[in-house]
């Protein structure tokens, strides 16, 4: 009896270690799995990024007032405000930001940290960000827009892919109007003699049409008193029930700072709209946020929101 029990006792013994080794087996390889599918997203990521850096700087914008005589008043008010030394040359804008993000589809908003790289010499934009999804679990997702071509990415832990949108006539023209939405942040974009021409709509208003690669895409722009650009708004409403929230149809900015010698805004809000009504989804700041090439100083946003070196 006393030997049966201990064959029984070994045998399980056997059985148990083999069920441990496989399980660490498996582990192992899902740990390995994630690290390299994790690598692997964010190369993938920074190559957008840098795609988006070597593009050419193209021609000067057009500098001074004489060159901008035939914009809109609110224009020319917003260039005087954004320009107080003039222009200068194009750039790439390349930005941290951070804020609460709310997921399509959701309600609940979560603490984003996000990076942006644009260029103000023709339409292209890479933005990349991570939002936590549940304790443990987060999301990483990347939106760029490049030669006129959209690609957008969004994977739990970097590995299990959740969306995954390509290039299509339509999510084409919500990646250039995504460009013009973000160009206060870089507004040598919004200068005459690049891809965005004005309209005059009333004395506190004016439309951007942006036309890049056969697309075309528009939004109001609403100015303050002093020339400070508050606002950009599609002219037609969203569709709430995509799996994306594209360009958004509203942003509004605010906390314009001197950087490099041009005023840009570091507050944001950018919402859906649906029925006149805005859904807010990515409520933020830019706090660090670097022209290429180099004017003067990057700006860094100190604890408190307050302006830094």
């Amino acid at each position: 009896m006393t030997s049966n029990l201990q064959r029984w006792a070994l045998r399980g013994g056997a059985v148990l270690g083999m069920v441990v080794m496989v399980a660490v087996a498996v582990l192992v390889a899902v740990a390995v799995w994630l690290w390299t599918s994790q690598a692997a997203m964010e190369r993938e990521i920074e190559a957008q990024h840098q795609r988006v850096k070597r593009l050419p700087a193209g021609a000067a914008p057009v500098a001074g007032r004489a060159g901008w005589q035939a914009l809109p008043l609110p224009v020319q008010r917003y260039l005087a405000f954004a320009f107080p030394s003039g222009p200068g040359r194009h750039v790439t804008a390349e930005m941290s930001m951070e804020g609460r993000f709310r997921r399509p589809q959701t309600t609940t908003f979560m603490p984003t940290t996000a990076r942006q790289s644009a260029s103000s010499a023709q339409p292209a934009l890479m933005f990349d960000a991570t939002t936590p999804i549940v304790p443990g679990i987060h999301a990483r997702v990347y939106d760029a827009y490049i030669d006129g071509r959209m690609v957008m990415q969004a994977r739990l832990l970097s590995a299990v892919t959740v969306l995954d949108e390509r290039s299509s006539p339509l999510l084409d023209r919500i990646s250039l109007r995504r460009w013009l939405l973000e160009s206060p942040l870089y507004p040598q974009a919004l200068l005459p003699g690049g891809a965005v021409a004005w309209q005059a709509v009333a004395d506190d208003r004016a439309r951007a049409v942006v036309r890049f690669g056969g697309a075309e895409a528009s939004l109001l722009a609403r100015f303050a008193p002093d020339g400070a650009l508050l606002s950009f708004e599609a002219e037609e409403d969203g569709d709430l029930g995509t799996p994306y929230h594209g360009s958004g149809e509203h942003v509004a900015r605010s906390d314009y700072r001197l950087v490099d010698g041009v005023r840009v805004p570091m507050r944001f809000v950018i919402s859906r709209r649906s029925a006149g009504v805005l859904h807010p989804f990515w409520d933020g700041r830019v706090v660090r946020l670097r022209l290429q090439p180099p004017l003067a100083a990057p700006y860094t946003a100190a604890p408190g929101g307050a302006a830094g070196a």
